[in-house]
């Protein structure tokens, strides 16, 4: 086992996956997204995890992804979020995954690849209300609603949209994803209205579970607050599910004036210890955490020092020290700062940071 290590807390994705049970209450289904090997956490370990939990459905990116599902053994219903290429088709088919589809030349020619099958596919509506990558228009859904409900090789089993600024809790942000869930009711109203009944319906992201509860319908995707990443200004608590660790593997004295890493960005300001960590930007660290971050020992934060390199990167310990080689180091999780704490850091999302560290890291599943 390599010294850098994710530790997944499957006790504390539990305890998040419940919390949102009890805000929805026992009516509601949960979509838990896997996609991107579950955020980094481990695609196969954490769908079982979520379905024993609770969960009803899972969602990925590609089909890849739900086929690697199913060959785990995994029975419950995957939607496919990302429009799948006409090719990919057979391995809808193929691994019962349900597509969210969007316009009826793609559902033309996967219901005639299902009927020359002998299967029936379940598929979701997908409607744009103002995210803009996926979806119909609003006034397309209830036509697009009714010839899919016509075609006896498709199963009309949902209707959905996606909310782009749902985790913002500015007035402009609170109004736009109320004008949303307005035009998405309308639609849903008038597929309705048309005599078609729109299956599970589903709006809800991390944010507007969080934010709008009016979005809530009958099933929520809460996806980064799952893995223990929450949004400020609301009174859900998340616990981070990731933790990554590694030891020490070299320890040794540098003199003032030396000079440490790739371009010798760094020169030592004083007499100092300095220890070599085995993770770097080949493990999906950020090279812009060069000089711009601290690892845990011992329950103190040391600075990381000189560029980032591949697969290693420095720890500055101190002109005196009994940290000994071998040693523990938390990067971040735990009681160091988390992954929400390094992407401020660097300006971007906890998404990126949970989703980067790849597969040469192995996942450690705890709890």
């Amino acid at each position: 086992m390599r010294a850098t290590q994710a530790l997944i807390h499957l006790d504390r994705f539990c305890r998040n996956l419940r919390a949102v049970r009890e805000r929805i209450g026992p009516g509601r289904r949960i979509c838990v997204p896997v996609k991107a090997d579950a955020y980094g956490h481990g695609a196969i370990r954490i769908a079982g995890t979520a379905l024993a939990a609770g969960a009803s459905h899972l969602a990925v990116a590609a089909v890849s992804e739900g086929a690697e599902l199913r060959g785990a053994g995994i029975h419950a219903p995957i939607l496919l979020l990302s429009q799948a290429l006409p090719e990919e088709i057979p391995e809808i088919l193929q691994y019962r995954l349900t597509p969210l589809v969007s316009d009826r030349e793609f559902v033309e020619v996967l219901a005639q690849a299902a009927l020359s099958e002998g299967v029936r596919c379940p598929v979701h509506l997908k409607i744009d209300t103002g995210m803009g990558r996926l979806g119909c228009l609003p006034d397309e859904a209830p036509g697009l609603a009714a010839g899919i409900a016509a075609l006896k090789s498709l199963e009309y089993a949902g209707t959905a949209t996606h909310l782009a600024a749902a985790d913002s809790g500015l007035p402009g942000d609170m109004a736009f994803t109320g004008e949303q869930l307005s035009r998405f009711r309308e639609a849903v109203e008038q597929i309705r209205a048309g005599g078609t009944e729109p299956g599970i319906v589903h709006a809800a992201n991390s944010g507007g579970f969080l934010r709008h509860e009016d979005s809530w319908f009958d099933m929520v995707r809460p996806g980064i607050l799952l893995y223990g990443y929450n949004l400020t200004g609301t009174d859900f608590t998340a616990e981070p599910v990731m933790e990554l660790r590694t030891r020490l593997t070299f320890i040794k004295k540098v003199r003032q004036g030396e000079s440490l890493s790739y371009g010798r960005t760094w020169v030592s300001p004083r007499d100092t210890w300095i220890a070599t960590l085995p993770a770097g930007y080949g493990d999906g660290l950020s090279r812009l955490l060069s000089g711009n971050w601290q690892v845990l020992i011992r329950d103190r934060l040391y600075p990381l020092v000189g560029r980032f390199c591949m697969d290693q990167c420095l720890a500055d310990l101190g002109p005196e020290t009994d940290i000994a080689r071998w040693e523990e180091a938390a990067i971040f999780g735990g009681s160091a700062p988390s992954a929400a704490d390094m992407a401020a850091r660097l300006h971007t999302i906890p998404y990126e940071i949970t989703c980067n560290i790849n597969k040469r890291v192995p996942r450690v599943y705890v709890g």
